[in-house]
């Protein structure tokens, strides 16, 4: 329970930080991620290297993977708002996708009902809204901010 306690209370502490300073949050995560995505560019780019003698189309493939997260990964620690718009346009993307869904379920009552396309319609629309929101990089900090705080409180109230 200690354990929970204590680490309740770090997350609360630092929600309540990065909501007062957002982007400060913003780039202790940019940041953090972009390390992670540049390990995973060199990963991909040794794999696509030693896949070339077994399958040149792989590696070759590997190997743009590789570069493409090396791009990303050197971005996001070093441009906090490229991080935000990505993630902004990920949410976008999805919700694109489940208006898609949604339509295409209105039309062909998939699911033996077309709520089940309205309700993808509705969802879909409501992700892009806030991918739109989420690209700005203080909006996306103090989410960060609101997560960090509600799992910290989740860590308090929960029962072992």
């Amino acid at each position: 329970m200690a354990k929970n306690v204590g680490g309740g209370i770090i997350l609360i502490i630092l929600g309540l930080v990065v909501l007062a300073f957002p982007l400060m949050g913003l780039i202790a995560v940019s940041a953090l991620s972009g390390f992670l995505v540049l390990l995973l560019g060199i990963g991909l780019l040794l794999a696509g290297v030693s896949e070339m003698g077994e399958s040149a189309a792989l590696g070759l493939v590997e190997i743009i993977l590789g570069i493409i997260a090396l791009i990303l990964g050197i971005g996001f620690i070093f441009n906090p708002a490229l991080f935000s718009w990505v993630v902004g346009f990920i949410i976008w993307i999805i919700g694109l996708f489940l208006v898609i869904a949604g339509i295409v379920g209105i039309f062909t009552k998939s699911g033996g009902s077309r709520w089940n396309g309205v309700i993808a319609l509705v969802i879909g629309i409501l992700y892009i809204i806030v991918g739109l929101f989420v690209a700005n990089p203080v909006i996306l900090g103090i989410l960060i901010g609101l997560w960090l705080l509600i799992t910290g409180i989740m860590m308090l109230v929960a029962k072992d």
